[in-house]
């Protein structure tokens, strides 16, 4: 991997590296100081999927764009945290913009019920 990822990056990961042609986009929400120790070789993510225009958009989801570096429409699972090792990172797309930022964190303390 040529670089460390950082918080909300936008990253495609290639979840089986020796069968995926295509990455996955995904946010990177694991902590920064997680993110830059080269001895941390797991780091926590939300995978986004592409959004058709017709399809509505899910309650658990959180919808990014070019914005934040996609080239199309992707919408954020924020009820379910992924732990994805590093080498499966092959690059960024971009950074979360912070007002999206704020409503991936309310939709999972939504989600997971977490209590303020």
């Amino acid at each position: 991997m040529s670089f460390l990822p950082r918080q909300w990056d936008v990253v495609g990961v290639k979840i089986n590296p020796e069968r995926d042609i295509d990455t996955h986009p995904a946010v990177v929400i694991s902590a920064e100081e997680i993110c830059s120790d080269e001895r941390q070789t797991r780091i926590n993510v939300l995978f986004g999927s592409k959004k058709a225009p017709a399809i509505e958009k899910r309650p658990y989801g959180v919808l990014l764009n070019g914005a934040d570096g996609l080239d199309f429409i992707t919408e954020v699972d924020c009820g379910f945290v992924h732990v994805v090792s590093k080498p499966k990172i092959v690059g960024s797309a971009g950074r979360v913009t912070p007002v999206r930022q704020r409503e991936i964190m309310r939709k999972m303390i939504e989600c997971l019920r977490f209590r303020l």
